[in-house]
């Protein structure tokens, strides 16, 4: 079954890209969540027409994501955890700790857009990905220390 994405959707594809996914998925999910529609002749005429009137637009949000990525740069943010006797944190780091942080610092990012490579377990410096456009992606360092 071919859909055309409405929105970004996580592992599957980004907004008015054409994919196929299992009938179920499209039937069940996407379809009725708004979060993608048909692909047919209609529709991708449709799409192609909105993408064509959209392109100008589109360089210029790349455009900001990217010289968002550029101020952000090599940044490395700590993150405060109870820890401990063995190094080992209780709780969890989270994304929205980092967007917060991020905030703090004169960054707006979406908590949805950050992702961490590695679950952080004890202290320590891990990575985590920024999804800023479809084009753009950033990765900043998280250092998690003992409050």
């Amino acid at each position: 079954m071919e859909v055309i994405l409405k929105d970004d959707v996580k592992g599957l594809g980004y907004k008015n890209d054409i994919v196929k996914v299992k009938p179920g998925y499209g039937r069940n999910y996407l379809l009725p969540q708004g979060l993608a529609v048909l692909a047919d002749k209609t529709n991708k005429k449709i799409v192609a027409e909105n993408v064509r009137q959209a392109s100008h637009k589109a360089d210029k949000i790349k455009s900001d994501a990217q010289g968002l990525a550029d101020r952000i740069g090599d940044l490395s943010i700590d993150i405060p955890a109870k820890v401990g006797e063995s190094g080992r944190i209780f709780g969890r780091v989270t994304t929205l700790q980092i967007a917060d942080v991020l905030k703090s610092k004169g960054f707006e990012v979406d908590r949805k857009r950050i992702s961490l490579d590695s679950d952080p377990v004890a202290v320590g410096e891990y990575t985590a990905s920024i999804d800023l456009h479809r084009e753009v992606k950033h990765k900043i360092r998280v250092n998690v220390v003992a409050e």
